[in-house]
């Protein structure tokens, strides 16, 4: 009876150990790959950035490529040419303002006492002034976000729209290069100067997107909640954004 009763001891104290070994690799290894992480985060902030303005490695009609990683740093430092944040009426110049998530911020600005900063940078390309906003919003299933460029005009010149988890072959076309490409020349004030944003629109009845200043742009087929979200959020950024870039645009 006692044998048995020390072999179990030594099982447990076994599986104890192991638990604790395996535990600490684990760590090690979380803790060796966030640099890598954090970096790759980094890169995908400035690709996602400059393809809203429209730099990028697209070549063929469907491609949506990036700047290269090797490369990404020094194309953005090349073409982003001030970075600021809105907070309150302040805008504040910060070379790194890129790195602030636009989602913690919402979240931390439940609490009254925070203001939240509002990330704008401004680009140059081909001799012409872009300001590129990110947004974010709520689709059919989880969060979906972006980066839209405006030109001194606030007619759009490019976005990029990304997703966690919208159902494959619907919401996730919004990642997709025709419909991205729907955005860009869309004006984002009405005929009358009222500020408009622009829909994702079911019967539309413009499928090769000629009409730029009806605020509206095809849906997806079978994807109204997410297209519907894909609106909201651009309504909504678009709208607060709106008083600190004529500030900048001054």
């Amino acid at each position: 009876m006692a044998k048995k009763t020390d072999n179990n001891l030594y099982t447990i104290g076994f599986a104890i150990v192991m638990v604790v070994v395996v535990g600490s690799l684990l760590a090690f290894i979380a803790s060796s790959l966030k640099p890598r992480i954090v970096e790759n985060q980094r890169f995908e902030k400035q690709q996602n950035i400059l393809y809203a303005m429209g730099v990028h490695n697209n070549e063929g009609d469907n491609d949506v490529s990036f700047i290269s990683t090797d490369r990404v740093g020094e194309v953005f430092n090349t073409y982003i040419t001030k970075q600021y944040y809105a907070q309150g009426d302040q805008l504040i110049e910060d070379d790194e303002a890129y790195l602030i998530d636009l989602a913690k911020e919402e979240s931390a600005a439940k609490n009254s006492n925070y203001q939240k900063r509002l990330p704008i940078f401004i680009g140059e390309k081909e001799d012409e002034t872009l300001y590129i906003i990110p947004v974010t919003g709520k689709g059919l299933w989880d969060a979906i976000w972006g980066f839209v460029a405006l030109d001194s005009d606030y007619v759009i010149q490019g976005v990029y729209f990304d997703h966690k988890a919208e159902t494959p072959g619907l919401g996730a076309n919004i990642k997709e290069r025709f419909f991205m490409d729907d955005f860009k020349g869309e004006h984002i004030f009405d005929e009358d100067g009222d500020f408009e944003g622009v829909d994702v629109a079911k019967g539309n009845n413009d499928p090769l997107n000629n009409r730029k200043q009806d605020n509206q742009v095809d849906a997806i087929a079978g994807s109204t909640i997410t297209g519907n979200g894909v609106t909201a959020m651009l309504r909504t950024y678009l709208r607060e954004y709106l008083p600190h870039l004529k500030s900048l645009n001054q």
